[in-house]
């Protein structure tokens, strides 16, 4: 009879013991969920918040960050896709700032561009029209009347006549010329000739089929 009631009572202790370890699993379990979900949401607060410090400091100038880094900054904050009103307001405006910048950005880029080949095209010119310029130059500065006289004579035979337009640009805006008076190069190498200066470059030349010169376009410096 003992020994009944004693593997009964075993068997009681078992159960009991069982049925512990399994609600301190259970309790166990149920305390890393917790503390996994409570980190995530400090996680995800901490997110909120360096996210609206830094598109406000995007908005308000001051990260000291190029246009190149603020988009990433941007992308990144994006990419976390938080549903929160506060930042998606502000990823909204910074989205519209960023597109704006990086729109004068590239305007700016592209006149920068079309300075460059102009600067690129005039350097260019001046090594292809260099002979021409000098033969103005050394008219405006002859030390006599008659050596320039004789200097003008040499130069026409570069023109296919003395009635030859020559056309003198005195400002470029956005691709535009605006002109002087036309002149002929009979005229204007006198007209050097008197002034004894040659403020100009040579922009352009027309020819005929014989390499004489047709027309002249020049620049004031």
């Amino acid at each position: 009879m003992r020994k009944k009631t004693w593997t009964s009572a075993t068997g009681v202790l078992m159960v009991v013991l069982f049925a512990s370890l399994m609600m301190g699993g259970l309790t166990s379990c149920k305390s890393k969920k917790k503390l996994a979900r409570e980190k995530a949401a400090a996680e995800y607060a901490a997110r909120v918040e360096q996210a609206k410090k830094t598109l406000t400091a995007i908005l308000d100038g001051t990260t000291g960050w190029t246009l190149d880094e603020q988009q990433k900054q941007f992308d990144t904050i994006k990419s976390y896709n938080i549903d929160d009103p506060q930042v998606k307001d502000l990823m909204a405006k910074v989205s519209e700032k960023l597109k704006g910048e990086q729109a004068e950005a590239a305007r700016k880029a592209e006149e920068q561009r079309l300075r460059d080949q102009e600067a690129a095209k005039r350097k260019a010119d001046m090594e292809k029209f260099k002979s021409l310029n000098d033969a103005f130059s050394q008219i405006a500065q002859s030390a006599t009347y008659d050596g320039a006289n004789q200097r003008i004579q040499q130069t026409l035979t570069l023109f296919s006549t003395p009635e030859v337009p020559v056309l003198i640009i005195i400002d470029q805006q956005q691709g535009f010329n605006d002109y002087d008076r036309p002149t002929t190069i009979g005229k204007f190498l006198n007209y050097l000739k008197d002034m004894r200066a040659y403020k100009f470059a040579v922009e352009s030349v027309k020819k005929d089929a014989q390499g004489k010169i047709t027309e002249l376009e020049l620049i004031k410096k």
